[in-house]
């Protein structure tokens, strides 16, 4: 689902196990959809989250992946035809192997990402640790739980989505 006639934008968010993807499509949309499976901490996604909101005139649709190495076909699934991505990373712990792959898989590809970190209400959270992630990318610090920012940091990356467009038009 690429731009059509500048109305629409697919973002598809990524993130390792527990970063807080759910949670910011929720705090996102409250109506959003999960497809979810019971383990022994909790709920978990097991094939994706699905919101949308408007910002602006333009739509939003967001599909949110799973955090686990296993699901790596529903993250190339899901990725076709996104028009920009965003890592979900937990700021409380450190740099992971697979958000890393995230964010190098993204800069080669050359899809527009936003890094948000979540969780930075907590005080284990530590942003800094963070910077090198993004690159000449953006970083936003949130908390998907409380709403804290979530939706600041989605209107600032449509925001620059659609000067993109623009620009390449």
């Amino acid at each position: 689902m690429a731009i059509v006639n500048g109305d629409k934008l697919k973002i598809v968010v990524f993130g390792a196990f527990d970063a807080g993807k759910s949670s910011f499509i929720r705090a996102v949309d409250p109506a959003s959809r999960h497809v979810e499976a019971r383990t022994d901490g909790g709920l978990t996604t097991v094939a994706l989250d699905f919101g949308r909101v408007t910002i602006g005139n333009t739509r939003v649709f967001i599909f949110g992946t799973p955090g686990q190495e296993r699901f790596e076909f529903v993250r190339g699934i899901l990725s076709r035809g996104m028009d920009g991505a965003i890592v979900m990373v937990d700021a409380t712990r450190s740099v992971d192997a697979m958000t890393c792959d995230f964010c190098e898989w993204l800069h080669e590809t050359g899809v527009p990402f936003v890094i948000m970190l979540n969780k930075c209400d907590l005080p284990a959270a530590s942003p800094g640790t963070f910077a090198n992630l993004a690159g000449d990318g953006f970083v936003h610090c949130i908390s998907a739980l409380t709403g804290d920012q979530v939706h600041e940091g989605l209107r600032l990356f449509v925001e620059r989505l659609i000067r993109l467009r623009r620009k390449n038009k």
